[in-house]
């Protein structure tokens, strides 16, 4: 998905948060009004879901329930990726056919944290990492960046600056791990090659290059003593490889769409906010086409609607989290075959346009009701009548 830095930096710009959030009991009645301009019929609209597991998602499938009178087929793996072999069993339960993908994540209105959650079921109910599967992802590239930040090691070289590297970073023939861009941080020589200046039992120490010395100002270790370059190891001076299963949805897909972007991740001052929304990015990219290619939508209005869900941590005597879902992208394909894309902007703007009353909204609680109160149907065990 991503082929350079600047591309990953103006995709991370291009997501707008604070200015694009609908709380969930706006955004399911607009899309659903949205849809019926569009010419999606009552009662034969057919919502999906691609959500993860998590049981804070639960409220926003539950207003997804009552504005659109059907519970949501479930199109999504755990870290909300898109299970895109289920295009043609969800095409055959619905004429008019809306997907809802979103990533997740959670945050702590105490503490101002984002990617943690309260667990109100939990003893003491604690908190814990929101969404989970995406931190399982990207723990061991924190892990190898935190170690980078004590392994490059900033020292005076007479009157020169110096960066002093572990060997373990150095090798050029490991196939998984941080590798550092060079090129960023060392001076090449003469002959265009990065020549150290200083060989330690676990360290080369090589001259610092004019772009790191432009990024660290007036920073100038004294003569003997080495700083850790921390915080100052920013994503364009280094990159992760790791071997991983491409094969379409395996067990490694969400790791897939997220490593080219992972130096961004593991340095944002918020890295589960920043990996959801790359999460997001990158399934409604890769999804969107398997959609659009999909013969069994062929004949078919569908809209593909991709975002953010925001899970606010449930307060003492709220049951549910206040879900806030912040717009990405749409894909919209009429009957006809005719296709279109919907950037953020616009996406927005054709929400907002829309009322939040819902005429059609079903009343769960009658619906309940009926059910539990009709008469209970008795099963036939004998062989069908013809």
């Amino acid at each position: 998905m991503f082929t350079s830095s600047s591309n990953i930096e103006e995709l991370i710009r291009c997501f707008h948060l604070e200015d694009s959030m609908l709380r969930y009991s706006s955004f399911v009645p607009r899309l659903y009004n949205y849809c019926r301009s569009l010419g999606f019929e009552p009662g034969r609209i057919l919502p999906s879901r691609a959500f993860c597991s998590d049981e804070s998602q639960g409220y926003p499938t539950i207003l997804i329930a009552k504005h659109f009178g059907t519970f949501p087929f479930n199109h999504g793996r755990g870290g909300a990726i898109v299970a895109t072999q289920r295009h043609g069993p969800f095409s055959e339960h619905g004429q008019d056919l809306v997907i809802i993908q979103a990533s997740h994540v959670g945050y702590d209105p105490q503490t101002g944290e984002f990617g943690r959650y309260r667990r109100i079921h939990a003893e003491h109910a604690g908190h814990s990492t929101s969404c989970g599967k995406i931190a399982g992802v990207i723990a061991r590239y924190q892990r190898e960046y935190q170690f980078a930040q004590g392994a490059v090691l900033l020292e005076s070289c007479g009157n020169s600056l110096c960066v002093c590297i572990d060997n373990g970073l150095l090798r050029a023939n490991r196939t998984e791990g941080l590798f550092l861009n060079l090129s960023r941080l060392v001076e090449r020589d003469a002959d265009g090659e990065f020549t150290p200046v200083r060989t330690y039992s676990t360290s080369r120490s090589f001259p610092a290059s004019a772009a790191l010395q432009r990024e660290l100002g007036d920073l100038r270790p004294r003569e003997g003593e080495r700083v850790p370059i921390g915080d100052r190891l920013k994503p364009k001076m280094f990159f992760f490889r790791r071997e991983l299963d491409e094969t379409p949805e395996s067990r490694d897909q969400q790791e897939l769409g997220l490593i080219s972007a992972m130096p961004w991740i593991v340095t944002s001052p918020h890295p589960l906010l920043t990996a959801a929304q790359i999460n997001t990015q990158a399934e409604f990219d890769r999804a969107f086409r398997t959609a659009a290619q999909a013969p069994s939508f062929q004949g078919k209005r569908l809209l593909y609607v991709s975002g953010l869900n925001i899970d606010i941590s449930p307060q003492v005597g709220e049951t549910f989290p206040t879900t806030h879902f912040v717009p990405w992208a749409a894909y919209l394909q009429d009957r006809d075959g005719r296709q279109r894309i919907l950037e953020q902007p616009e996406l927005l703007m054709a929400l907002l346009a829309q009322s939040e009353d819902n005429p059609d909204a079903v009343d769960l609680e009658t619906a309940i009701n009926v059910m539990a109160e009709s008469d209970m149907v008795r099963f036939d065990l004998v062989a069908p009548r013809n």
